[in-house]
């Protein structure tokens, strides 16, 4: 057996490879990567894990761990959220300024020291811009926009968080308008952020769509929060459905920042709840007033039509008398014709012409071929009768 040398204990070993890293990697570094996992202490410190993807097949190709010691943690969590709108969780891309350390216990880790926003903001962004280019690739993103909102939207399914404040508000302000519009709202609840929110909505949605019928408009609406809480409302199924959906949807996700996904494919997008209230009662008073200017118009127009059809019936009355007077006229000119016909027509008038009638035994003879002789026939002439006898 071949001599060993003395060898190493595995600390010796971690130290030698802590000594080589921290001479090899002696400065910061930027880099880029996934957070597939963010885990805070209760001591303020954060823990995270990063892995980077293969482009095509968005298999992992890398994954370090990482520390965010709490006093940088408790100043890049606040500005991150700040600035980005997001919180600092799993699932995000992130710039992060790191050195590289080994522990002899711990391991291989990054010690993260800064962050910079604009990377994630930029990624959030592109990620945004990618759904709403699929969307509109898929001829889908304007559908809901192209729907009818009936003239009176008196049937209202809202689809909110039963708890919300702005739930209440937005009923509040449809019970209380001060024109004594009827209003009809029923809640689908559904989370309203968090990462049920999405399949909340879209189960909500297919609630509805089992009665579609009985809905004039559906309203989303959310009170308040923080802007790190809308990131539900930039998923490209919630908007896919929202913008196929057969019934105009109407949003009110209470804030005022950008639109977001669904804000776009919406029929109706209003920043607060009880703006998409005053929008449902602005509607109803304004199609209100279109129709009674309607009902007006149909009125003086019935009103018009009958004076003109009164007037015409006054005029063809007075011209009753004139017009019976010629028709009686040109019937008795027509009754004068055929007395004139039949007059022309009757044996006297043909007598009178030097015209004769011969009968036998009261019959005209019209064939010499059935006289016989002896027999006594009369004959008929213009101012008397004879009587003869066939030889």
């Amino acid at each position: 057996m071949n001599s060993i040398e003395t060898p190493l204990t595995l600390y010796s070993l971690n130290n030698i490879v802590h000594n080589v890293i921290s001479d090899a990697l002696p400065s910061r570094y930027w880099i880029t990567g996934e957070l597939s996992e963010v885990r805070e202490t209760a001591v303020g410190h954060c823990y995270i894990e990063l892995v980077q993807r293969d482009e095509e097949t968005q298999e992992l190709v890398a994954k370090a761990r990482g520390t965010i010691w709490s006093r940088i943690y408790s100043l890049l969590r606040p500005y991150f959220l700040e600035q980005t709108g997001q919180p600092f969780a799993a699932g995000l891309k992130v710039l992060l300024q790191v050195s590289v350390s080994f522990h002899e216990l711990y391991g291989y880790t990054l010690d993260v020291c800064d962050i910079e926003p604009a990377y994630t903001i930029g990624d959030i962004a592109r990620h945004r811009q990618q759904i709403i280019k699929r969307l509109t690739d898929e001829g889908v993103i304007d559908l809901n926009k192209k729907l009818e909102l009936p003239l009176l939207p008196q049937r209202i399914a809202v689809i909110s968080s039963a708890t919300a404040a702005g739930y209440g508000d937005f009923c509040d302000q449809l019970l209380n308008n001060r024109y004594g519009f009827v209003f009809y709202p029923r809640l689908f609840p559904a989370p309203m952020q968090g990462n049920n929110a999405e399949q909340g909505i879209i189960a909500a949605l297919d609630k509805i769509a089992e009665d579609i019928d009985n809905w004039d408009a559906v309203v989303i609406i959310r009170g308040g929060g923080a802007t790190s809480d809308l990131g539900c409302f930039d998923t490209y199924d919630l908007a896919n459905n929202c913008a196929q959906f057969p019934l105009p949807i109407i949003t009110g996700i209470g804030h005022l920042r950008d639109e977001s996904v669904l804000d776009i494919v919406a029929h109706t997008s209003a920043k607060t709840p009880t703006a998409v209230a005053e929008f449902l009662i602005h509607s109803m008073l304004t199609n209100e007033t279109m129709i009674t200017e309607l009902q007006s118009s149909i009125a003086t127009a019935i009103e018009r039509r009958m004076e003109n059809e009164k007037r015409r019936i006054d005029t063809l009355t007075g011209q009753i008398p004139m017009s019976t007077a010629l028709f009686m006229q040109g019937q008795r000119h027509k009754l004068d014709l055929f007395q004139r016909s039949i007059e022309a027509a009757s044996p006297e008038h043909i007598l009178s012409l030097g015209y004769s009638i011969t009968r036998l035994n009261g019959k005209a003879i019209r064939d010499t071929a059935t006289l016989k002789p002896g027999e006594e026939v009369e004959t008929t002439v213009a101012n008397g009768t004879f009587s003869s006898v066939i030889k």
